[in-house]
C-alpha cells in the first residue's frame, strides 16, 4: 500500500467525523456527564461498539463495488429503497433542525445576543448554501480537517486541566435516578446519536465516491477502512472527553443545563472557561461554533446528495429531464426550508429538539442497520470484501440490542409511565 494512495484516500472518514462530532458530543455527551457523572461511560462504549459494523459497511461497500449504499439497497429490491426513503423523510427535518439550532445558539455567544438562535439559524443556513453551491466536496474536505484538529486539541487541554482541579458535590446533592422515565428517555436520546445516526453510513459511501472522483484514485478496501477507523475511533474518544468534562465540572454542582438554546450555549462554553481560564473563552467559542457549523454544513450537503440519488433510483426518467445539479439544489432548498419551518412552528427548547431528533434516530437504527447488513452480505458484494464472522455476529447483536432496548423504551414510555 503506497503512502501517496493512502493520503488520497483520507478524507471521507474525517467528513464523517465532522458530521458525527456535533450534537451527540457537544450536547448529549456533556449532558450525560453533567447529569450522571461517569455512570454513562458504558452507554457510549456500547453504542460505539454495536453501531460500528453498520457505519463501517458504508465505506466497505463503496470501496469494494464503486457504488453507494443506495445502489446496494436497489439491488435488494425496490422495497429497500422505498423503506430507506421513508426513514430519511421521517428523520431528516428533525436532524437538520437540531444541528442548526445548536449552531445558532452558539452564534448568540460568539457574535451578539441581539439575534435569537432561530434568526441565526436562518442566516447560517443561507451561508452554508452559498458555500456548497460553488465549492461542494473539495471545500468541505479542506474545512473539516482543520476544524476537527482545533476541537480535539482544545478538548484534551480542557479535560487535562479539569482533572487537576478539585471538585466536590454540593451539600445535599442527590444522585439522579437513571432508571426512571426521564433517565431512560435521556439514555435512549444519548445512544440514538452516539456516535451519530446510522443514516450517515449512506453519506459516507457517497463521500467515498466523491473523494475518488476528486483525486482520481479509487481506494482499496484497506485504505478506505483505515480512513474510516481514524474518524470512528477519534469520535469515540472525543465523546468520552466531553462526558468527562461535564462530569468533572458540573456533576454534583447543583447546576443543570437550560433548555434555552442561548443559555445552554453559554453554559457549555463556561465549562471550558472554568477550567482553562477566561483567556480561553474566544478560542473555545470559535472551536465549538466551527465544529457545529461543520456539522450543519455536512448535513446540508449530505441530505440533498442522498435525495438526489434516491430520486434517480426510484424515478430514472427524472435524471434525463432535470440535471443532477438542479436536483441537488432543489433538494437542498427543500431540506433547509423544512428544518427552519420545523424550528419556527415548534419553537421548542434546544434540548427538547435534540431529544426528539436523537430518539427518532435510535428507533429507526435497527432497520437501517439491517439494510446495511443485507447489502454487504448480498451477492453483489465481492466474496473477499464481505465482513468477517466476528463483524457479522456483532451486527446481529447490535440489531438485537436496538430492537430490544427500543421496544422496552416504547412500552415504558407509553404504557407504563
Amino acid at each position: 500500500m503506497k503512502s501517496s494512495n493512502l493520503l488520497k484516500s483520507i478524507g471521507p472518514g474525517l467528513i464523517w467525523a465532522a458530521a458525527a462530532i456535533g450534537v451527540s458530543h457537544l450536547v448529549q455527551s456533556t449532558r450525560a456527564g453533567a447529569s450522571f457523572g461517569f455512570l454513562l461511560i458504558w452507554a457510549i462504549v456500547v453504542a460505539n461498539l454495536f453501531k460500528y459494523p453498520f457505519f463501517e459497511f458504508g465505506p466497505r461497500y463503496a470501496a469494494a463495488t464503486g457504488e453507494s449504499l443506495i445502489e446496494g439497497y436497489a439491488r435488494l429490491g425496490r422495497w429497500a429503497v422505498i423503506l430507506f426513503t421513508v426513514l430519511t423523510f421521517g428523520t431528516m427535518f428533525s436532524i437538520m433542525a437540531a444541528v442548526t439550532v445548536v449552531t445558532g445558539s452558539l452564534a448568540t455567544q460568539l457574535f451578539s445576543p441581539a439575534l435569537s438562535p432561530l434568526q441565526y439559524s436562518i442566516i447560517l443556513v443561507g451561508v452554508c448554501i452559498l458555500i456548497l453551491i460553488p465549492g461542494r466536496y473539495p471545500l468541505l474536505d479542506k474545512l473539516v480537517k482543520v476544524i476537527i484538529l482545533v476541537l480535539t486539541i482544545s478538548s484534551i487541554a480542557a479535560v487535562s486541566v479539569a482533572l487537576g482541579t478539585p471538585h466536590r458535590a454540593v451539600h445535599g446533592f442527590l444522585h439522579p435516578d437513571l432508571w426512571s422515565v426521564a433517565g431512560v428517555s435521556f439514555l435512549v436520546a444519548l445512544i440514538g446519536w452516539m456516535p451519530s445516526a446510522i443514516d450517515i453510513s449512506v453519506w459516507h459511501s457517497l463521500w467515498t465516491i466523491e473523494r475518488s472522483k476528486q483525486t482520481g484514485h479509487r481506494p482499496t478496501l484497506r485504505e478506505a477502512l483505515i480512513d474510516f477507523n481514524i474518524g470512528y475511533i477519534g469520535t469515540a474518544m472525543i465523546a468520552l472527553l466531553f462526558l468527562t468534562l461535564g462530569a468533572l465540572v458540573m456533576y454534583g454542582s447543583g447546576q443543570t443545563f437550560s433548555s434555552s438554546g442561548a443559555v445552554f450555549a453559554g453554559q457549555l462554553i463556561d465549562l471550558y472557561t472554568q477550567t482553562l481560564g477566561d483567556w480561553s473563552r474566544p478560542v473555545i467559542l470559535i472551536a465549538a461554533f466551527t465544529t457545529m457549523f461543520s456539522t450543519t454544513l455536512t448535513c446540508l450537503d449530505a441530505f440533498p446528495r442522498v435525495l438526489r440519488r434516491l430520486t434517480n433510483t426510484l424515478f430514472p426518467k427524472v435524471e434525463a429531464d432535470a440535471p443532477k445539479e438542479y436536483l441537488y439544489w432543489g433538494w437542498m432548498l427543500f431540506v433547509a426550508g423544512g428544518a427552519l419551518l420545523l424550528l419556527t412552528l415548534l419553537r421548542a427548547g434546544l434540548t427538547v429538539m435534540v431529544d426528539i431528533a436523537t430518539t427518532l434516530s435510535f428507533l429507526t437504527a435497527p432497520l437501517l442497520g439491517y439494510l446495511n447488513f443485507r447489502v454487504v452480505t448480498g451477492p453483489a458484494m465481492p466474496e473477499a470484501a464481505r465482513p468477517p464472522l466476528w463483524m457479522k455476529v456483532l451486527s446481529w447483536a447490535g440489531i438485537g440490542f436496538g430492537v430490544l432496548f427500543g421496544g422496552i423504551f416504547l412500552v415504558w414510555r407509553f404504557l407504563i409511565s
